[in-house]
């Protein structure tokens, strides 16, 4: 039987500035999606100093929020809040077959799975995972599906979860060659490798619940990020090796991309160039699922929306029954 949970989750990020700026521009990736065993209740950004965000969809379908601070500050705050129920993906078989990673290779033909096989700023090829996989002993399975929970299992084994042992601009070799990092970093190695082997991958970014669940090592009040890969008659299947688990009820999805450069949760540029410091508090609470109405996050001013983008969607899609792309 599936498993529903119903969560509250504040995303706060402080930027503090070494000295005044007169601005800043800032793109906010925050907003959970609204689909595929995940229902959006509500969702609400406020920014201090105050303005109003812009709301578009970038080529990967992410709800981006777009804002730019025209006054002189030494700090800004961005803080998001939303209410989402979550599910249990449908169950996975034991394993595929081995025809499969031939349907992969035919697959791979498609434009559309282009752009999550070929290598990324962090997930990309070199001796420093050619390297990784010669010590490991790390090699393709039998069939697609057995290669990535097995390879999950070894990244969680090799690899020592460390804060503070890289930052979001590091390369795969820092992990690759200390053997400790953080969920980002686990997660770039897996999506490299996956592509090596001809398996469609991205990133996703989000957040997780702590249930205390065996080999959970996310802390407590961080975002969090994971992987999906594409494999036929399964469609996307999310893989977290940083908790050796496979992304189930308790990860609330908000941003996917190539890599973490896709879908960081913030992006910005300060006018001047002064170096800013950043803290995040995360806040993940499971909600009564017996209150009804389900509650809503706060609602700020209106949002404009930009429209007539290409990529933009028109629609908020209903979550889907199955494990089909959005």
């Amino acid at each position: 039987m599936s498993t529903s949970r119903r969560f509250s989750i504040t995303h706060e990020s402080v930027f503090s500035y070494e000295q005044t700026i007169p601005g800043c521009v800032m793109l906010a990736r925050l907003c959970p999606f609204n689909d595929r065993g995940q229902r959006l209740h509500g969702f609400g950004i406020r920014i201090d100093p105050e303005v109003v965000p812009v709301a578009s969809d970038d080529g990967f379908g992410n709800l981006c929020h777009l804002f730019t601070i025209h006054r002189r500050h030494d700090r800004a705050t961005l803080r998001s809040s939303a209410v989402v129920e979550t599910t249990d993906p449908p169950a996975l078989p034991d394993r595929l077959e081995a025809v499969d990673w031939d349907r992969l290779a035919t697959a791979a033909r498609s434009p559309e799975l282009w752009t999550w096989l070929a290598p990324s700023r962090f997930a990309r090829p070199g001796p420093a995972l050619d390297g990784f996989v010669e010590r490991n002993n790390i090699r393709p399975g039998p069939d697609p599906l057995t290669t990535l929970l097995e390879t999950c299992g070894a990244l969680y084994r090799s690899f020592t979860y460390a804060p503070g042992a890289t930052t979001v601009n590091s390369e795969i070799d820092v992990i690759l060659e200390s053997s400790e990092g953080v969920c980002q970093d686990y997660t770039h190695v897996m999506i490299a490798l996956a592509r090596s082997w001809g398996i469609p991958g991205r990133y996703v970014s989000g957040y997780l619940h702590l249930e205390g669940v065996s080999g959970e090592q996310t802390p407590e009040g961080a975002s969090h990020a994971w992987a999906e890969f594409w494999l036929p008659d399964l469609g996307w299947i999310g893989l977290d090796p940083t908790n050796n688990t496979r992304a189930d009820h308790r990860h609330v999805r908000i941003a996917h991309g190539r890599d973490y450069d896709d879908a960081a949760p913030t992006r910005g540029a300060v006018l001047a160039g002064a170096t800013a410091r950043v803290t995040v508090a995360v806040i993940v609470d499971e909600l009564d699922q017996a209150a009804s109405p389900p509650p809503r996050a706060p609602e700020p001013t209106e949002q404009p929306r930009m429209t007539g983008l290409p990529w933009h969607r028109h629609a908020v899609q209903a979550p889907a029954s199955s494990n089909a792309d959005q």
